[in-house]
């Protein structure tokens, strides 16, 4: 990996900026477990990021969201100009401030849908001023610099919410909201809850009528939501830790591992030990 220039700004180890100038394509074969809040802005380049268990192609301006818990690589890569933000929950947290920003399960939290935007011209230039600010704010040592902090990185994010909202397809706020609800609650309870019921009644919806708005959106079963989000655990562990698969079921709530492995099997047209071995 040839590297050009790297500028990082950073406030006590829990929020970050960095600034990176590749000369030439560079090649990660090791994927990396993401431990913070991440945003990745390509302003200039192409290439291909590896997210979990899919492969991403980007061409010029585009921002990438990544949440604790998921695993990044970079397939290959020829970036002229890229920021990168990071934050931790202490610095700000997603879940205390979404009233206000209503990022969480839509940029962040979000294993479901795509995980970046492309912002038009107008947009791209009001993210570079803040970006500017915030460079610029890192380099003062004056007073109240964490709330000033805190406030930029706010309302890069908020714009960015918006500038996705805008490139989503159509959808009520009534779905909207019952969609990020639903995966909200996936993401928090998947380990423990499996049936569609469950999670309908702390929806206060019949799991039939659960069903129906998400086939309103053209969106997957809610059967297959919960499915899907439990397979992704379940690779992530099988492949990036040693932790046997008994162990893997009983982590995500099957008692009966060859239950577990039964589900897995079918999904995926594999044991789980098979699939850990290709990989």
């Amino acid at each position: 990996m040839a590297i050009q220039d790297i500028n990082t700004y950073s406030y006590k180890d829990i929020f970050s900026l960095s600034s990176v100038n590749f000369e030439n394509a560079c090649v990660f074969n090791k994927p990396e477990q993401v431990n913070t809040y991440s945003i990745y802005w390509i302003k200039e380049g192409s290439g291909f990021y590896n997210i979990d268990f899919k492969k991403y192609h980007f061409e010029n301006n585009v921002l990438f969201f990544l949440s604790p818990g998921q695993f990044f690589s970079v397939a290959s890569e020829s970036v002229k100009e890229a920021y990168k933000i990071s934050f931790v929950k202490d610095f700000y947290c997603i879940q205390t401030h979404d009233k206000a920003v209503a990022c969480n399960g839509v940029l962040f939290n979000n294993v479901y849908e795509t995980p970046y935007v492309k912002p038009c011209e107008k947009d791209t230039l009001k993210l570079s001023f803040i970006l500017e600010s915030l460079e610029e704010e890192f380099q003062k040592n004056e007073v109240a610099q964490y709330d000033m902090l805190q406030a930029y990185l706010k309302q890069f994010i908020i714009l960015s919410v918006r500038i996705q909202k805008g490139l989503a397809p159509t959808k009520t706020d009534v779905e909207t909201k019952l969609f990020k609800d639903f995966s909200l609650l996936v993401e928090q309870n998947f380990k423990s809850m499996h049936a569609v019921s469950e999670y309908a009644e702390r929806l206060a919806l019949s799991p039939k009528s659960l069903t129906k708005n998400f086939q309103r959106v053209g969106a997957e079963s809610p059967s297959d939501f919960i499915k899907n989000r439990i397979l992704l655990e379940a690779k992530r562990q099988l492949i990036y830790t040693d932790v046997p698969v008994k162990e893997i079921a009983y982590d995500l709530g099957y008692n009966d591992a060859a239950y577990f492995t039964r589900f897995f099997t079918k999904a995926e047209n594999k044991s789980p030990l098979q699939f850990r071995k290709e990989y």
